[in-house]
């Protein structure tokens, strides 16, 4: 438990590695502000005095704003963000359209910029430091053969790109920004993939897991002295040398 109550937000929450996050943060004692599009119609949460929920496209400016009132109004405080919210797809990189770009980008940036920026003006105002932990991937930096998805790795780089930039803005406040990277994952996105295919894409022949990814956002989340960083959860994946 931790020593405080203190209030995170998750996005991309309903299921998988963000409905993962929001069960850890909860079980740690922390007030959580979950957001996916459909989350109070989804059956992975039900609103408490813990835990609120809010609906919603990410990519929205008026969905973030309403977040981070939610935390506000009724916690008292942002400590935390956690922005899990992505999509992901391949093609030849020849064959994505505007339209393609155009939700990547939806989802993947203006998700990450304007609840970002609201969670920060928050935390300023609170002079008591705070964390920001993104969800990345490993292939931003280990594109692998037969995988296209050129296009989306411009956003998911530039989310460490600016994780980075941030972390160096804004140390003197003790705002700490970090990612997370996964490798492959086994959620229901490879549900339909041969486990033995997936394992071979890490050297060290593994899967992770959705509690293995929550684990190294925790970590990050409460480490603190650790800002700038992209912890890699992917079986060593990211050195590409194997």
């Amino acid at each position: 438990m931790v020593s405080k109550q203190k209030t995170i937000i998750v996005t991309g929450a309903s299921q998988g590695i963000g409905a993962g996050i929001v069960q850890s943060f909860l079980d740690r004692g922390y007030n959580v502000v979950a957001n996916s599009r459909n989350i109070s119609k989804s059956e992975a949460f039900k609103a408490s005095d813990k835990l609120a929920l809010v609906d919603g496209n990410i990519g929205e400016s008026a969905v973030a704003t309403k977040i981070v009132e939610t935390a506000i109004t009724k916690f008292g405080s942002i400590d935390g963000l956690v922005n899990n919210a992505g999509i992901f797809f391949t093609k030849p990189f020849t064959e994505y359209t505007a339209e393609d770009f155009k939700a990547l980008s939806s989802v993947n940036l203006e998700g990450f910029l304007y609840v970002t920026q609201g969670a920060v003006k928050q935390m300023l105002a609170q002079k008591s430091g705070g964390s920001v932990v993104s969800i990345t991937t490993s292939m931003v930096v280990n594109p692998i053969a037969g995988i296209t998805a050129s296009v989306p790795m411009i956003t998911k780089g530039g989310i460490e790109a600016i994780t980075r930039s941030l972390a160096s803005e804004y140390a003197k406040e003790h705002i700490r920004f970090n990612a997370v990277a996964p490798g492959v994952v086994d959620t229901p996105m490879h549900a339909t993939n041969p486990k033995d295919f997936l394992k071979t894409l890490s050297p060290m022949g593994t899967i992770s897991s959705v509690e293995d990814i929550v684990d190294a956002v925790v970590y990050l989340t409460e480490a603190r002295n650790i800002t700038g960083e992209v912890l890699h959860v992917d079986g060593g994946a990211h050195s590409g040398k194997w």
